[in-house]
């Protein structure tokens, strides 16, 4: 998200009340946007399905569907997504623009021929009985998707944020009228709805790229060479987004827990609900991480290699590299501040929503360990985004490694002890991934200048 503290110190400079709740809300709005209106568009189709689409049960397993989409693009792409992200911020930094257009052409054609093939083959193994149009139209998404990922990342290092809000605006819009006025063909219409507001997010996305980066070469595949590929970046990028996912497929699959949607596809209601209003409660914990990481920790994180780079005494140095620590521990601090005011409105208005949703108030014990989770999830990205800055590759790895290993690990555990233990896993992994990863962190900037001079 480099870039974006740009506006919010523009925002914060005013020294205002209001200038500070609009500095909040342009953070929340731009950090959790697109994944809110995703949402949010597919809960709106459910809603106007439902005693419209015949049978109703075509609304679930649409649903289903489009979460196993964007799980499964996810994880595909997370690695390519952090290795064409450095790609490009190197490119531009050594002011060789040119290479960052056709590398993306290569980056896509890439992703849309892997998960072309890989989309086909599950289509057509795992969906036996569903129809032909089905399956076309499942590859079909996934493989918009899985570009769309790609092509998202691009315009974030073009600092294009408030476009990214408003295509996606505009996508899920079409989504949501599509998908209403195709919902006659049943499963198939409201997938088919879907797949066209996609395509027009992604048709939007490719025009301002090409638009922002003119050049003469299509398709070039320079980021994949020794020379400029980290390959410690793909692993970060596969762990951390098979870790997020990791508890909600074992709770999918596991016979106590999970129930069969379509096909090889399986939901888990009593798991699925909680974690997603859980998930909600991430949105002024990402504004405030966000506020914080690109306004104080950028400043200071420039002020020190602007030092070290143009010659600064050495007291300056150790100054920067102080308040670089002062930074990280208020906005630790702040995020769990601002989380638990969030879990806690959620929590006063949790036996309502569930009521709503006609789910026992027995699973509302999860509600609250996932709440903690989605607290401990943001500081575990803060802890990702220092290291990133740091261009602490290996630690990196490690983290994200651990996080996975340790969900699956600890989630199989809770499944076994029953159902009061649901969720505890995934909160488990999370507390221990944050109490390693602040303890490296500050050994690591205790070592700064030692690494920075020393090193090299």
């Amino acid at each position: 998200m480099a870039g974006i503290g740009f506006e919010l110190r523009k925002l914060l400079r005013k020294d205002t009340l209001l200038g500070l709740i609009r500095a909040y809300t342009y953070a929340g709005v731009i950090s959790s946007g697109p994944w809110v209106l995703s949402i949010i568009g597919i809960l709106i189709i459910g809603i106007f399905s439902l005693g419209t689409v015949i049978p109703d049960v075509a609304v679930a397993q649409f649903q289903v569907s489009v979460t196993y989409l964007i799980a499964s693009s996810l994880v595909l792409t997370g690695g390519i997504q952090l290795a064409f992200t450095r790609f490009c911020a190197d490119r531009a930094f050594e002011r060789q623009e040119e290479l960052i257009l056709p590398n993306f052409g290569g980056v896509t054609l890439l992703v849309t021929a892997v998960a072309g093939l890989l989309g086909l083959g599950v289509a057509l193994y795992m969906f036996h009985a569903e129809s032909i149009l089905f399956r076309a139209l499942l590859v079909a998404c996934f493989v918009v998707l899985c570009n769309i990922w790609i092509a998202t990342v691009f315009l974030s290092g073009m600092k294009q944020y408030k476009a990214i809000l408003w295509l996606y605006a505009l996508g899920y819009s079409i989504t949501v009228f599509a998908a209403y006025w195709l919902r006659f063909l049943n499963l198939e219409g409201l997938l088919l709805g879907f797949l066209l507001g996609q395509v027009t997010l992604l048709t939007g996305m490719l025009v301002m790229i090409v638009r922002g980066y003119p050049s003469v070469r299509i398709v070039s595949f320079e980021l994949f060479s020794k020379k400029y590929l980290f390959p410690s970046l793909i692993l970060v990028g596969l762990f951390y987004n098979a870790g997020v996912w990791a508890d909600k497929v074992m709770f999918w699959y596991f016979s106590g827990t999970g129930s069969e949607v379509i096909g090889p596809l399986r939901s888990s209601l009593i798991y699925d609900i909680p974690v997603f209003l859980s998930y909600l409660s991430l949105i002024p914990g990402m504004a405030v991480f966000l506020v914080r990481m690109e306004t104080d920790f950028v400043e200071y994180y420039n002020n020190f290699y602007g030092a070290v780079r143009e010659g600064g005494s050495l007291s300056y140095i150790e100054d920067m590299r102080n308040q670089m620590v002062f930074v990280i521990r208020q906005g630790v601090f702040q995020i769990l501040k601002i989380q638990a005011i969030a879990a806690l409105v959620i929590m006063a208005t949790g036996a309502q929503i569930f009521a709503a949703l006609g789910i026992s108030e027995l699973y509302l014990p999860l509600l609250k360990v996932q709440l903690v989770a989605a607290a401990l999830q943001v500081v575990f990205l803060a802890i990702i985004n220092v290291f990133c800055y740091l261009d602490q590759r290996r630690m990196l790895v490690m983290l994200t490694g651990l996080f996975l290993v340790l969900n699956i690990v600890f989630t199989a555990i809770s499944l076994t002890l029953g159902p009061q233990f649901f969720g505890f896993g995934y909160m488990a992994a999370l507390g221990v991934c944050v109490l390693v990863g602040l303890w490296l962190v500050n050994r690591r900037m205790n070592e700064l200048e030692y690494v920075t001079f020393m090193l090299q």
